[in-house]
């Protein structure tokens, strides 16, 4: 039986096409995003806090527990998430998926 993963990833809205685009060119099957808005870097950097955005977009994509590192690994070094106020990235297990489909012909 197959294990997945889902890839949490929220980064400034500008970021997000770059970032969906990212993880489909890595092996992302598909991704779902939406928007939102952040609190706490902006805050704690003072001044330079006013220039991240703090609209963002949230970016889930459900994998494979074998093929998220090369995805998370595309996503931290083409985005820069790493960077601070950029924007952040985790991954958690998934217990069940239903309708799933990596290949549709």
């Amino acid at each position: 039986m197959k294990k997945f993963v889902l890839i949490k990833l929220v980064v400034q809205r500008s970021h997000g096409s770059r970032a969906i685009d990212t993880a489909l060119s890595a092996g992302a099957t598909g991704v779902t995003y939406y928007y939102g808005s952040g609190t706490g870097v902006r805050q704690r950097l003072g001044f330079w806090g006013r220039l991240i955005e703090s609209e963002k977009m949230i970016i889930e994509i459900v994998c494979e527990q074998e093929k998220y590192s090369p995805i998370l690994k595309a996503l931290d070094e083409k985005c820069q998430i790493n960077k601070p106020g950029v924007g952040f990235a985790y991954v958690c297990p998934v217990e069940a998926v239903v309708g799933y489909f990596e290949d549709r012909k």
